[in-house]
């Protein structure tokens, strides 16, 4: 019997779902088989649209297409919890399942703190993150750096330190992720300080990190993280829907070690960026180039649903608009920044606004992990 706290290697028992998905298909198994044994309603999952620059929130109903969900879309970032609220009604009247970044998951507890969300109606089969590619930026990237027209890629993901692309002609090329960084592409600001890369705040945490031995590569790292969870793999192996054994001491260890290397980068990053940005000159040139466009606020996961009224704080056309703006803004979000940058991704003029609100959050204590 599955328990909170256990540490399995899963593989999809179906041939098409173990091939379709990362590492053996074990979330796509477990999404489908939570679909069928009517655990829940829906699942919510991210296909890919025109291509891999292009995430698309999808509502699967019919177990039998959440393959079409199988696979990592690094270059196209998404708030899916956001996603559930507002196209959903929150999952107050329905059960859903969904896979989860770290700040996705971060995010859902943010939404159902604010009551947003009914958190008990969802399952979050967590997925193991170390960052995400902004969609201009990956295009961008892979054509100067990969000598490839973005257009040819079917499949990239970022394993061992690099980014690593598929193209249609089957051609494998891989650059250092540090070597894109320096250069100013590769991951998102905010993912390079994140700081939470196993999201444990989830049902599941799966993942590849600790997958040692035969099994590397074909099997996913499961870590049990709660009862919904426990309950959820323990049907699924009894149903056949997944295979399962216990994950060797020595890939928990390697897991952890990989963990502790990714959190100390983004700590460093932290440190690195906070510092850069630290200067009262720097966020007044910054917050020179806002049009008040309130992107920021209906990107936020914690805050879309809200509207600054002008009139409390702001004369009406006044651009740019004065402190007290970018002030009421932060009082918004107060401590609830899980640093998703969808801020950033959604401000036209490019300032660096989930910089603040994620120090914001650390000075004060209050970071949603």
């Amino acid at each position: 019997m599955v328990k909170v706290k256990d540490m399995l290697y899963a593989c999809a028992a179906n041939e098409n779902i173990c091939q379709a998905g990362e590492c053996g298909g074990a979330v796509t198994a477990l999404l489908t088989y939570a679909l069928e044994s009517k655990m829940v309603d829906a699942v919510v999952a991210v296909t890919k649209g025109a291509d891999v620059y292009d995430g698309v929130p999808t509502i699967f109903t019919d177990p039998k297409e959440i393959i079409k969900s199988a696979g990592s879309l690094h270059c196209a970032p998404l708030a899916v919890g956001k996603f559930v609220v507002q196209y959903m009604n929150g999952a107050k009247d329905k059960k859903i399942a969904l896979p989860v970044k770290p700040c996705d998951a971060r995010a859902i507890l943010v939404m159902a703190k604010r009551g947003k969300v009914n958190k008990d109606n969802l399952l979050m089969v967590g997925v193991n993150c170390g960052g995400t590619v902004r969609p201009i930026v990956g295009r961008e990237m892979i054509e100067k750096y990969y000598g490839v027209s973005p257009d040819d890629v079917v499949k990239e993901e970022i394993a061992k330190g690099k980014f690593i692309i598929v193209t249609k002609n089957h051609e494998h090329k891989e650059v250092s992720i540090d070597e894109l960084e320096e250069h100013g592409y590769g991951r998102r600001n905010n993912c390079q300080r994140c700081d939470v890369k196993i999201p444990t705040m989830a049902d599941l945490a799966c993942g590849n990190w600790g997958v040692i031995g035969p099994l590397a590569g074909k099997a996913t790292f499961v870590e049990v993280c709660s009862e919904k969870g426990a309950k959820l793999v323990d049907g699924a192996v009894n149903a056949k829907a997944v295979t399962v054994q216990p994950a060797d001491p020595k890939g928990i260890e390697a897991r952890a070690k990989i963990n502790d290397v990714m959190v100390k980068m983004g700590l460093k990053n932290q440190k690195k960026q906070f510092a850069a940005a630290a200067s009262p000159e720097f966020w007044g040139a910054q917050f020179k180039k806002c049009i008040k466009c309130q992107g920021c606020t209906l990107n936020c996961p914690a805050t879309f649903d809200l509207r600054l009224k002008p009139s409390a704080y702001e004369g009406k056309g006044d651009l740019p608009p004065s402190m007290n703006y970018h002030i009421a803004r932060a009082a918004q979000i107060g401590g609830d920044c899980c640093n998703c940058g969808m801020c950033e991704d959604g401000c036209p003029v490019e300032i660096p606004l989930s910089l603040i609100y994620h120090e914001a959050a650390k000075r004060i204590g209050m970071e949603i992990k």
